[in-house]
This record gives structure tokens, sequence and C-alpha cells, in this order.
């Protein structure tokens, strides 16, 4: 079963499933068939992305808010703010509560200074905070 894992994920997963189906309804399989540690690993996989896809976002939120902060008089002023409330939403909606003990928000806003461009409209950026100015719960409840 390994061998179709590595081949065709696809073909790989609708297997799984359906069998996994079975045994939900009720039917006795040979358990055999199941690839218990790629089966393990995939469910695993699932929330490892989403919490990527929430880093991900909150970076992305990170750096607009920076920007807004940064260079407050820029003609880009207006989607930076469209840009906070995207990303923000979509924070909201992928956000789990388990997540929050495993998200390093000083690294994430590390990497969204890092991110910063040197200057917008010719300008260098305004003072900003070193470290992260927000807390979590700030950046989940929107504005």
């Amino acid at each position: 079963m390994t061998d179709l894992y590595d081949a065709d994920i696809l073909e790989w997963s609708e297997r799984q499933a359906a069998l996994l189906r079975r045994i939900a309804a009720g039917e006795r399989i040979n358990t055999a068939e199941l690839d218990w540690p790629n089966i393990i690993e995939e469910v695993e996989s699932v929330g490892n992305e989403q919490l990527h896809a929430v880093e991900s976002l909150l970076v992305q939120l990170l750096i607009h808010r920076l920007k807004l902060m940064a260079w407050p008089q820029s003609l880009a002023v207006r989607g930076w703010e469209k840009q906070v409330r995207v990303f923000g939403l979509q924070v909201r909606r992928r956000y789990a509560p388990s997540m929050r003990q495993r998200l390093d928000l000083p690294g994430l806003y590390e990497e969204a200074l890092l991110s910063l461009p040197e200057t917008i409209d010719e300008r260098a950026p305004l003072p900003i905070p070193a470290a992260c100015p927000f807390a979590l719960d700030d950046l989940l409840a929107g504005e």
C-alpha cells in the first residue's frame, strides 16, 4: 500500500477513505489493507497545515499593520487597511484555540520585520518597535 501512497496519493487516499467508511459502518474488513503509518501521518499533517496557514496569515497581517505604522502618509494606506481586514478575517476563520500554545508570535513578528521594504514612496520608515507590540488576542479580535 505504501507503493500506491508514493505513486498516486489521490488513489491511495480514496481507497483508504473507502476502507475507513466501511469500518465506521460496522463492516468487518481485513485491516491489513489499511496503511496505518501513512494514515496517521496524513491526519497529523492536516493540523500542521492549518497551523502553518494561520502563521502565514499572521505574518501578512503583521506586515500590513507595520506598514501602516511605519508609513502612515503613504498613498497605499487604504490598500494596507483593507489587507489588514482581509488577513484578519482569514486568520479568525482558520484559527483554532489549540494553536495558541504553538504560535510563536515574537518569531512571526521578526519574520514580518524582515519582510518590510527599506523604503516606500522613497521614504524611510518611521520608528517601529523591535518587539511585537501586538497581543495575539488583539490580532484575532480585528479592528
